[in-house]
């Protein structure tokens, strides 16, 4: 019998999590909350039906024990028939976004939509047919340019 992961696991190795209902999403939303990115690196992939992003998240797991640390992140979302923005402008190379919390929300089961909140009044929604999310981290962690652990209000 195996244990189930806990926060603490993350500390120091990478990630590589995934989410298939709404509560293992609550968790991925957690760790890439504050995560931002160039709007150049998001894509849909619709003959795959994938929409990626990499991402440059706050490594929240760590807790505080050492400077605040991000590192780059693949987010894969799977089966996502279409993919719908706003406040967003994707011509705009030089736009940084930034995740503020990824929800579901269901439709006929199992398909629903997830809704990327970012900072500012944007959003992105992908249409699923089913929830089958992925985070890992593809680099080492690396010291926040900021040197600051992000705060909200």
């Amino acid at each position: 019998m195996s244990d189930d992961a806990r926060f603490e696991d993350g500390i120091e190795a990478p990630l590589n999590i995934g989410a298939q209902d709404e509560d293992d999403l609550k968790i991925i939303s957690a760790l890439v909350q504050d995560a931002v990115f160039p709007a150049n690196e998001m894509r849909f992939f619709a003959g795959e039906q994938r929409f990626a992003m990499l991402v440059n998240r706050f490594r929240w797991e760590d807790g505080g024990k050492r400077a605040p640390e991000r590192v780059q992140s693949m987010l894969h979302f799977s089966d996502v028939s279409a993919v719908s923005s706003q406040g967003i402008d994707r011509s705009d190379k030089d736009m940084i976004l930034s995740i503020l919390s990824a929800e579901f929300e269901p439709g006929e089961a199992p398909s629903g939509h997830v809704i990327l909140t970012l900072a500012g009044d944007g959003a992105i929604r992908l249409s699923v047919e089913a929830l089958e999310v992925t985070l890992k981290d593809v680099t080492r962690p690396y010291v926040a340019p900021s040197k600051k652990t992000p705060s909200h209000d």
